[in-house]
């Protein structure tokens, strides 16, 4: 019970400090973020690798698949912000 009311607080923290960030430092802080999901993507490697059941492989699993879109997602969003200062030729 005290792990679930720590991620109910937590999801409530992090969605009133979200909204409070300007749009204009939101992309910078978000390619930011995408070294905290490739850490995501060693930790669910390794939870699918050491799963005692085949619910814990499953979720592990979820989480590679839901950690690598957003590192995709993230490095295409810095890679088009920052095509945005290059030189028109």
């Amino acid at each position: 019970m005290a792990s679930l009311t720590i991620f109910v607080l937590a999801v409530f923290v992090g969605f009133e400090i979200i909204t409070k960030v300007p749009p204009t430092l939101h992309t910078p802080l978000m390619s930011g973020s995408n070294a905290i999901s490739g850490i995501s993507i060693v930790g669910a490697l390794l939870a699918t690798a050491l799963g005692a059941n085949g619910f814990a492989s499953l979720l592990g699993f979820l989480a590679i698949i839901l950690a690598t879109v957003n590192v995709v997602g993230g490095y295409m969003v810095t890679n088009r912000m920052l095509s945005m200062f290059k030189a028109k030729r």
